[in-house]
């Protein structure tokens, strides 16, 4: 049996993850692959949960900068996350895997309200969670909501699913001579200004001491590969870790 080297982690995915080749909205065949690859290390006997964005449906930000109050904007943010959440909890039930969506904005109807204690024990029964509408507080991002609940349940690393093979000191998109990071501490990242995670979501992991692995979800077997340790992407941690 192969023993994972992170046994409780958080997997970061964006919103635009699930909607694929897409601009909008959500691909099921993606959804589905991204279910496989949490099933692999679920069945290592990982305790997975799941931060999810909702950029895919709605970003608040943007509503903000065209007018509309900052507050509501980020509340239908919220609600475009319990969505692809949803969406989530239906592709991994599709691959077999129990799985549970918790949201900070109560819906008994749809999902389970956000308690600490019962998401550990959903965890230490195997089963997948699903952390949906962010912190429940408008002006702070899905980051944020990883980095807060990964200190909550004591996770050993934060997977943070990119669009990119890492961590890099430009856009690889827009600059071919752009350098990748094999490593980087908090500080580095911060005085660097390296956008991995907004800075409060990056303080977050600084003070609590969390590990960040960031990848490219594009590449199947990454996730695996993340979570049993092997060299994959850019690993950040504090400065006697690295």
């Amino acid at each position: 049996m192969v023993i994972p080297k992170y046994r409780r982690v958080i997997l970061k995915l964006s919103g635009e993850a699930l909607a694929g080749n897409k601009s909008y909205g959500i691909d099921p065949e993606v959804v589905v692959s991204i279910s496989a690859q949490i099933k692999e290390i679920v069945l290592f006997d990982a305790q997975v949960a799941v931060v999810v964005g909702g950029g895919n449906i709605w970003r608040g930000v943007a509503g903000s900068a065209k007018g509309m109050d900052r507050v509501t904007a980020d509340y239908m943010g919220m609600l475009a996350t319990v969505i692809n959440s949803l969406a989530l909890q239906d592709g991994l039930a599709k691959v077999g895997i129990d799985t549970r969506v918790q949201t900070a904005i109560e819906m008994r109807e749809v999902a389970e309200p956000y308690i600490r204690r019962r998401a550990i024990r959903h965890l230490e029964k195997g089963r997948v969670v699903i952390f949906a509408a962010g912190t429940g507080n408008p002006y702070f991002s899905t980051d944020t909501t990883a980095a807060l609940r990964a200190a909550e349940i004591e996770a050993d690393v934060i997977l943070m699913a990119k669009m990119v093979n890492g961590v890099y000191d430009s856009d690889p998109m827009k600059n071919d001579k752009a350098k990748k990071f094999d490593r980087l501490s908090y500080i580095e990242l911060i005085n660097r200004g390296l956008a991995v995670m907004d800075t409060t979501a990056t303080s977050l992991c600084m003070d609590n001491r969390i590990p960040l692995v960031v990848f490219n979800l594009n590449e199947e077997g990454n996730i695996k590969k993340a979570i049993l340790g092997e060299s994959v992407g850019t690993y950040i941690g504090g400065d006697l870790d690295v």
